[in-house]
């Protein structure tokens, strides 16, 4: 954590846990299959908003069906099953390798149908991120805080204005100088995501993960994660209702010329 850089470490999640041996779609259809669920699509066409609207419910049930027998790029995002069934949180053992930082409290879980994704973002607040893999396989490409410019980052928002995974590089010539890392995850593996680091996920095939965060580590972080959750993305709201369409065409145009920018230093 100190260095800031991501790792995956096999036995953040103790193999012994109930929750390797207990856990099945099975299971979860037996303790919830009746909850409502809001079922997520794809980020790339709400490119100007901090987290996309829910395009459909269905009962918790149907959606398990769903994933288990067709690819399909409808996932749940930041599912609180362990919210709903606190007594699931005993599931799963923790080596707690940050001495105390985890969250173990604040457990999220997020399921995915084979081909789906989430797009390049880095969180609101700056936490650090654990997000063990239970089922299935994911691949998550990262890139430091710092090339943020070069991922287009949006002005006021989290997320990247370029799909890095089909990269238009005439549009978007600066991803070409991206440098960073690409992560595979199968179950039992955790990936440990630095504060402020840029992730792209998808879902390799279906499958669920449960993340645990810790709060950011200095103050720069913690100021960031402040800033973020209780001035930026309102200001951002407010922005965007009061100029529609002109304030997202205002952010694309300083995106584009951060991302020029960073390049010219490269090249110096």
């Amino acid at each position: 954590m100190k260095p800031s850089l991501p790792v995956i470490i096999e036995d953040f999640a103790d193999p012994e846990s109930p929750a390797f041996k207990k856990w099945s779609y099975d299971y979860f259809k037996e303790i919830a299959g009746n909850h409502k669920v809001n079922i997520y699509g794809s980020d790339l066409e709400s490119l100007d908003r901090v987290a996309s609207k829910p395009i459909a419910q269905s009962h918790f049930s149907e959606y398990l069906d769903l994933i288990s027998t067709k690819p399909t790029e409808h996932r749940l995002f930041l599912f609180n099953l362990l919210t709903i069934k606190p007594e699931m949180k005993s599931d799963i053992h923790y080596n707690d390798v940050t001495n105390g930082k985890i969250l173990k409290w604040l457990p999220f879980m997020f399921f995915g149908g084979k081909g789906s994704i989430t797009r390049s973002h880095v969180d609101i607040d700056m936490s650090h991120v654990f997000i063990t893999q239970f089922q299935g396989i994911k691949k998550i490409w990262l890139f430091p805080w710092e090339q943020s410019s070069l991922m287009y980052k949006l002005p006021y928002n989290f997320h990247s204005l370029a799909n890095i995974k089909e990269p238009d590089y005439q549009e978007f010539p600066a991803l070409k100088y991206l440098n960073g890392y690409e992560a595979v995850i199968h179950p039992g593996e955790t990936l440990y995501i630095p504060s402020g680091w840029w992730h792209y996920i998808q879902y390799e095939t279906e499958g669920y993960s449960v993340s645990v965060r810790a709060l950011p580590s200095n103050w720069l972080e913690k100021w960031r994660g402040f800033k973020n959750l209780v001035m930026i993305r309102h200001f951002d709201n407010a922005m965007r209702n009061l100029f529609k369409e002109k304030w997202f065409e205002f952010k694309v145009r300083k995106a584009h010329r951060k991302a020029k920018r960073a390049v010219a230093r490269i090249l110096k």
